[in-house]
């Protein structure tokens, strides 16, 4: 038995903590993009970096023998999720998605919905002046030509240009607490907040800290995600998954087919 768990993610992390108590001693792999400076190893076996697309996946799956591929990168991976669907179709393994819910609005937010972020920067002249950017130092340059707004930018490493011309940069790591984002929120004198709809409780306090300082939130929708896909919603569904599917089946790994929904 060897799984495989493309990471990077709270949801990655905790699983390999609850998959190192339950699979054989050596047979749990977590991989990271490498895109992060330090990032927090989950426990097992660690690879960073790349597999070279769809292909280098599946080699990478076939060579090393993984008999099941988790998906638990984050929602705007993006391509990730797509290579994964391909590479397990192509090598005969065993697939499932952990994505968390998205987040929802609730009575006093002004959310503006965006299909990327090219049009969340397209909204922003109409809705403030003081931008509290949270979407990561990836994608910044759509923000670039924005001269006459000002910008918090926060992520766990510094950017790289192009970005705005007016910007200061928060280099901090989540989980964040709601009294931490009021204070950001009332010293910046921040009037509209940027952020990609993530989900899950780590970075979720700005909205309740927008909503109460009543300004609007810019909320850039979700990729796309293959379809056909199995899909549980966190690290404790993935391993209950795991264990009626593959773990407790009398069936041997070699002769299972490709799992479906």
């Amino acid at each position: 038995m060897h799984v495989l768990v493309l990471g990077g993610t709270t949801e990655a992390r905790r699983l390999a903590e609850l998959l190192v108590e339950v699979v054989p001693a050596g047979a749990l792999t977590s991989s990271l993009a490498g895109r992060v400076a330090g990032p927090r190893l989950p426990p097992g076996e660690v690879r960073i970096g790349g597999f070279g697309g769809a292909d280098g996946l599946a080699a990478w799956l076939r060579t090393h023998q993984v008999d099941v591929l988790i998906d638990a990168t984050h929602p705007f991976a993006g391509t990730i999720s797509f290579n994964a669907a391909a590479a397990a179709a192509a090598a005969h393994v065993p697939l499932l998605a952990v994505r968390r819910p998205g987040w929802v609005p609730g009575d006093g937010d002004d959310w503006h919905p965006a299909g990327s972020l090219a049009e969340a920067a397209a909204m922003l002249p109409a809705l403030g002046r003081r931008v509290f950017l949270t979407t990561g130092r990836m994608g910044l340059a759509a923000f670039a030509g924005l001269d006459e707004l000002w910008f918090l930018m926060r992520s766990v490493d510094a950017p790289e240009a192009p970005y705005p011309a007016r910007m200061e940069v928060l280099l901090d790591r989540g989980p964040f607490t709601l009294d931490g984002e009021r204070e950001l929120i009332r010293r910046h004198r921040v009037d509209v907040v940027v952020t990609k709809d993530s989900g899950g409780a780590a970075t979720a306090p700005k909205l309740a800290a927008a909503r109460e300082a009543r300004i609007p939130v810019v909320v850039v929708r979700r990729p796309p995600v293959p379809e056909g896909i199995p899909v549980v919603e966190g690290p404790e569904a993935a391993v209950a998954w795991l264990r009626a599917h593959i773990l407790d089946s009398p069936e041997p790994t070699a002769a299972r087919p490709q799992l479906s929904g």
